[in-house]
């Protein structure tokens, strides 16, 4: 692992005056890496938007659905998870690896308590290669550059975008960088992606408040975007059943799950 800086450079990177996402989320899923200030934000967040709680899980359940249904259905050996955020049980190359042994993860972030978390990340099985990559998702070519000392870009490739375009504010930007990395990846690969939604189908009106006393008291900015730009980032693919649907709802497990307002899909490059 020659990219993730070591704890001490991490923590010189460390800003614990500000909430920030990746510590928030992990909290909101009932784990440990995170501070009161983190708390607060959290917790007035939910309570002017009660449901980020059920997203937050939901999008991990999601991640969960996704990878065993890659490794086990499509035999998907590779993964590129971009803006992993904090390692928690059942990681990426955790769910993976547990179906093939052999699979290969290269994980994506660029917050330094999630640095300082990479030897929790790169603990996988012996067979296969988990890797980390400090970078940028608004530099999607050194991604690339990068992803591509581990994984084979010659062979498909899972590209997980989890809750990680939302914090990319522009739209046209957000789209040109799924393009480019789903661009360097072959044929058969697949790109899954979840995205917070402002659209009343799925209840998410109150995504617009809660993100704006977001945006005026942590970091990083985010935004919620409608169905149409979210299918955009999709172009070129073909989309799996059932679609662009909840999150939730994307081959659940259970009879009824909870609808949540972050879309969620897994796509094929043809």
């Amino acid at each position: 692992m020659s990219e993730a800086p070591t704890p001490a450079e991490g923590t010189a990177r460390l800003n614990t005056a500000v909430a920030h996402n990746a510590r928030v989320w992990n909290y909101w899923i009932g784990g440990k890496d995170n501070y009161e200030v983190d708390h607060r934000v959290g917790d007035h967040v939910a309570s002017m938007f009660p449901v980020i709680r059920d997203i937050a899980r939901a999008d991990r359940e999601f991640l969960g659905r996704a990878v065993r249904f890659l490794a086990a259905e499509r035999g998907v050996r590779q993964f590129l998870d971009i803006g992993t955020g904090l390692p928690t049980a059942d990681n990426t190359h955790e769910i993976a690896q547990r179906v093939a042994p052999d699979s290969r993860i290269v994980y994506v972030d660029n917050d330094p308590i999630v640095l300082m978390h990479a030897r929790t990340l790169l603990t996988g099985a012996a067979e296969g290669v988990t890797d980390y990559v400090d970078a940028d998702v608004h530099d999607p070519d050194t991604i690339v550059e990068r992803a591509a000392r581990t994984l084979d870009l010659t062979r498909p490739v899972a590209v997980m975008m989890l809750g990680i375009l939302n914090f990319v504010l522009d739209t046209d930007k957000a789209r040109e960088i799924a393009r480019r990395v789903m661009a360097a990846v072959p044929s058969g690969s697949f790109l899954v992606l979840t995205h917070p939604t402002f659209e009343p189908e799925l209840g998410g009106e109150g995504q617009i408040p809660a993100m704006q006393f977001w945006n005026e008291n942590a970091t990083p900015p985010i935004t919620a975007r409608g169905r149409a730009d979210i299918a955009a980032f999709f172009d070129g693919l073909e989309f799996l059943e059932p679609g662009l649907v909840s999150c939730s709802q994307w081959r659940p497990e259970s009879a009824a799950p909870v609808v949540v307002p972050q879309f969620g899909a897994v796509a094929v490059k043809p």
